[in-house]
């Protein structure tokens, strides 16, 4: 084949290995590079593209762990044959098309739902999926244990122990699909005589999930370290539905102390308990993550609860809490009948991810790509002048903007969709008439919008905001 037409962009904050890596898998996807065509040796290349063989060779290196190429030894380097991507390349652009013609939609969407749908690790994933389906595995066939594949829940537990600082055994992980099926789960378990106590302002969803289950629950304020132990005492709660490592939607990390003051209520009573809600704590962009606030418990007080919908893909369905040693015995004893209903393929593909270093790879990867993209729309922001201020931790997939314009936040909310971009109030994460923010305040979710995308997105905010027209 002819030598590549690359240019690395210094204004491109990626490296250049990186650049290489993403031009050259573009054509291999596009068709450009057909399918076991012999890629440039690392020694012409690097005389061609000015570069060094080490940034050759790491770019191919990437290559060939996403599976876009392959090594022959003494041969080279060939591109691989990769199934059925122009029809799902073909389909994204048609989506793509349709973007601005949505009369429900807008042109940008900060959106907190989704995640970076373009660096999802199909190779891999279609690698591993391969590897298991190709085996005459009865396993496959059969029901499965109730609480999730055994060594799904082995990698869980090696994982968290790690990364979060969570003590468990495999035996007390409980495998599902999605975090509003734990959360049923767990009404069983405790009977519906028990009160919850949900953050208010909180994940909007919770408040559904207990009142379609006929569970009492009541909302409790939520201040700059979380839910306030004095509305908790208050409040009649036995039980406290909260999200330490990084509040929703206020960003917010609780500090120890107020951690402390929790377990300390928790233990207070037999029958109260902490489930503890990690639905984003992997993407944290600055100083070291905050442990778990399940290592801190000493009297098995602590429902711990993960998702990989944030790290992976929301459309995986995976799920997972650790429950306590003596609410395990219970659940099994009590509910042992509930199969969990995540595929036991879906459930080996995974283990594989994790067991293998894929799924820590790929945490690094989009890490760094989150990061890009919450400092671009926290430049794009602050460059838009006065009268915005960024609430929330420098961590998660979202932040919080107060807006000093005049505007409330409905109008807020429809100016910026007329502009072309949909924003969302934080008002609609509040259970009851009680807002409690001094100044209009609205939620932008960066991670499934394009990085190239949200300056522009930004400029529309600015002109709908503070210029007041389109």
């Amino acid at each position: 084949m002819d030598m590549l037409a690359f240019m690395a962009d210094p204004a491109v904050k990626s490296p250049v290995y990186h650049q290489l890596y993403t031009f050259i898998k573009a054509e291999i996807r596009s068709g450009r590079i057909p399918a076991g065509t012999r890629l440039p040796s690392k020694r012409k290349l690097s005389a061609f593209l000015g570069l060094s063989q080490n940034t050759i060779q790491t770019a191919y290196e990437q290559l060939i762990e996403e599976g876009y190429a392959v090594a022959s030894e003494r041969k080279g380097f060939y591109a691989s044959r990769i199934d059925n991507v122009v029809s799902l390349e073909s389909r994204k652009a048609q989506v793509e098309g349709k973007r601005d013609t949505d009369k429900k939609g807008a042109r940008y969407d900060f959106s907190y739902h989704g995640v970076d749908t373009e660096t999802f690790p199909f190779p891999t994933w279609r690698k591993l999926m391969k590897a298991v389906l190709n085996e005459y595995d009865e396993e496959l066939l059969l029901p499965g244990n109730p609480q999730g594949y055994p060594e799904l829940r082995s990698s869980i537990t090696d994982y968290l122990h790690h990364s979060r600082g969570v003590n468990c055994h495999p035996d007390q992980v409980i495998v599902s699909a999605g975090t509003e099926y734990l959360f049923q789960i767990l009404i069983q378990l405790f009977g519906r005589e028990k009160v919850y106590g949900i953050e208010n302002p909180g994940y909007e969803k919770l408040s559904q999930v207990f009142s379609s289950n006929k569970a009492s629950f009541r909302a409790i304020r939520v201040d700059e370290g979380g839910m306030d132990p004095e509305a908790v005492t208050t409040s009649g709660a036995d039980i406290l539905c909260i999200t330490p490592a990084h509040q929703f939607p206020t960003g917010e990390i609780m500090p120890i102390m107020r951690r402390v003051q929790l377990l300390n209520w928790a233990n207070g009573s037999t029958g109260r308990y902490l489930i503890e809600d990690d639905y984003d704590s992997e993407f944290k962009y600055s100083g070291k993550p905050v442990p778990a606030l399940q290592g801190l418990d000493t009297g098995e007080k602590v429902i711990y609860m993960g998702t990989f919908s944030k790290s992976l893909s929301p459309s995986l369905r995976v799920s997972y809490m650790v429950l306590p040693q003596h609410l395990l015995k219970r659940y099994q004893e009590e509910l042992s009948f509930i199969i969990c209903p995540v595929p036991i393929v879906d459930q080996k593909v995974l283990s594989l991810f994790i067991r293998e270093g894929y799924f820590e790879r790929h945490l690094n990867r989009m890490r760094i790509l989150y990061r890009r993209k919450r400092e671009e729309l926290v430049r794009s922001l602050r460059e838009t002048g006065g009268g915005i201020r960024i609430l929330g931790a420098d961590a998660g997939l979202h932040l919080l903007l107060t807006v000093d314009n005049g505007m409330s936040e409905a109008e807020l909310v429809e100016s910026a969709f007329r502009a072309g971009t949909r924003v969302y109030g934080v008002s609609k994460y509040y259970v009851g008439r009680e807002v409690s923010m001094e100044r209009p305040t609205v939620l932008l979710g960066f991670a499934s919008m394009k990085e190239e995308e949200i300056s522009s997105a930004v400029e529309r905010i600015k002109t709908a905001w503070f210029l007041h027209q389109i």
